[in-house]
């Protein structure tokens, strides 16, 4: 049984709106209470399947729990007034101010996240680490688990039908338009389109500079995939946005795609470096889903305070949110592209985490050297 005072926690909002005639006014202490269930559900999965954490560990994922839990308990809302006529989110008021309620909303969540991550952090640092802590449980032998993860390794460029020369001419020709583009902005005073511009052209050449100052494998196939998403992203700002109504969701799905990527390589370099940490293959996949929901709840606040911002001091804002509607859409396609590299795309990721791995473990050697 988990500790009395987690329990506690967990049935805050719900005692509160039973016993304190003043409502809840803001959304933290329920989001605290998501993120110590999201503890204790790491805490069972720990202690009763295959899957083994560390505290440090276990205190990131509640913190990403509590955020991919914010957005997406806002997408049931959403759908459900959409489909069924409830009145969770779409109550009358405006697209807008519906929407600056749900990032306020989240913003409170991502507050209680952290603070519940730094919570957790010392509990585990003074009482987990007693004998009978439910943390203190043998790590599990991956040479005798059942599920351990064994992912036979396959390159995107071999699967693309182009050669790895007409693939790298690609990236070439994007980064060429890019710069047409960032020109174009410059010329035209668009700063939105000047600064996406030169962020997406930028991000074309971190494959590279990761292969060549950290070693971390990068085949052309998965260059093509990083510089597709920024390069669409950047002609939607330069027009298509406006242009083509679905151009938005997209390029949100592409992108998520290469953020569920970038997670699932972590997480799966931190299990192949950390004997310690074992993932099943099931848990990379939940653990891929609930980074990318996280990270998209990020970047939505990230888009509200840069659009806010920009409107207050009367400018373009580089980064723009269109209502309710828009963000919950996006939401949506970021979890749809999650899945599609979940399901589908791991075994393209296999030699950059094994290589990642490697490189957590010589950062590792050498700073144990300079201690």
């Amino acid at each position: 049984m988990p500790p009395w005072y987690f329990v506690g926690l967990i049935c805050l909002p719900i005692l509160w709106e039973a016993f304190v005639p003043q409502p809840l006014t803001t959304a933290l202490a329920s989001s605290l209470a998501v993120a110590t269930l999201g503890l204790l559900l790491a805490v069972e999965l720990h202690r009763f399947t295959a899957l083994r954490l560390v505290p440090w560990f276990a205190v990131t994922l509640t913190v990403l729990f509590a955020l991919a839990m914010g957005g997406l308990l806002n997408i049931i809302r959403w759908s459900s007034d959409v489909l069924f006529g409830t009145a969770f989110l779409l109550d009358g008021r405006t697209q807008n101010a519906i929407n600056a309620a749900v990032m306020i909303e989240l913003i409170y969540v991502t507050i209680a996240g952290v603070l519940a991550g730094g919570i957790f952090y010392v509990y585990f640092r003074v009482i987990a680490s007693r004998s009978d802590s439910p943390m203190a449980v043998p790590p599990i032998s991956r040479s005798n688990a059942t599920d351990v993860e064994d992912v036979e390794g396959v390159v995107l460029s071999d699967r693309l039908g182009l050669s790895v020369r007409w693939q790298i001419q690609l990236v070439r020709f994007m980064q060429i338009v890019l710069v047409g583009i960032l020109i174009y902005g410059i010329l035209t005073l668009q700063v939105p389109v000047a600064t996406n511009a030169a962020l997406a052209l930028a991000i074309t050449f971190i494959p590279a500079v990761l292969e060549r100052d950290y070693q971390i494998a990068i085949e052309p196939g998965l260059a093509l995939w990083v510089a597709s998403a920024v390069f669409l992203h950047a002609l939607g700002t330069a027009g298509l946005y406006d242009a083509i109504a679905p151009y938005d969701h997209l390029t949100h799905m592409l992108s998520a795609t290469v953020v569920a990527a970038a997670g699932y390589a972590a997480i799966r370099a931190v299990h192949l470096h950390d004997p310690a940490i074992h993932l099943p293959r099931w848990a990379m996949f939940a653990f891929t889903l609930v980074f990318v929901l996280a990270m998209g709840v990020i970047w939505e606040i990230l888009e509200f305070f840069v659009d806010q911002g920009a409107l207050a001091l009367g400018m373009e804002p580089i980064l723009a949110q269109h209502g309710i509607d828009d963000t919950i859409v996006d939401m949506m396609f970021n979890t749809l592209g999650a899945l599609i590299v979940a399901t589908w795309g791991t075994v393209y990721l296999t030699e950059v985490s094994e290589t990642l791995a490697s490189q957590l473990e010589d950062w590792v050697a050498v700073t144990d050297r300079v201690k």
